[in-house]
């Protein structure tokens, strides 16, 4: 009889400290956390690191040849007007003298569209996307 109440005991002690105690001590059980880049943003800034980081920060206020890209997912849309962020952002690659940034000359290499693949171009306006400001 005795062992028969003593598992009893373990299986409710086993419950409350499971399952009851946690929830009422405000732990939960979270999710795990998900990525912060996409599978493409994460190629597009290796793809940036290597061909673009030369010349552009990602961090306000730092301007190493060409204008810093921290926050350009916000004033990217809003550069021209009738132009979405993505699509300046791939004219900025594909054609990077379309839109040269009052104050900077155009610097950036005309070639830079043919020597990326389309996918490395997708890849870092992804990324460029990703940078927005406060971030």
């Amino acid at each position: 009889m005795s062992n028969i109440f003593f598992r009893r005991f373990c299986l409710i002690f086993q419950f409350i400290f499971l399952i009851i105690l946690p929830v009422g001590c405000g732990v939960e059980s979270s999710p795990p956390p998900t990525p912060t880049l996409s599978a493409l943003a994460i190629k597009g800034k290796q793809v940036f690191s290597a061909e673009c980081a030369r010349c552009h920060a990602v961090s306000d206020d730092t301007v190493i040849v060409g204008p810093s890209l921290a926050g350009i997912a916000d004033r990217a849309g809003e550069r021209v007007e009738g132009v979405t962020a993505e699509g300046y952002l791939l004219q900025s690659i594909v054609a990077p003298n379309r839109y040269v940034v009052d104050g900077y000359s155009e610097l950036m290499p005309a070639d830079l569209g043919k020597k990326l693949t389309g996918e490395d171009v997708d890849a870092v306006v992804a990324y460029l996307l990703t940078l927005q400001d406060g971030e």
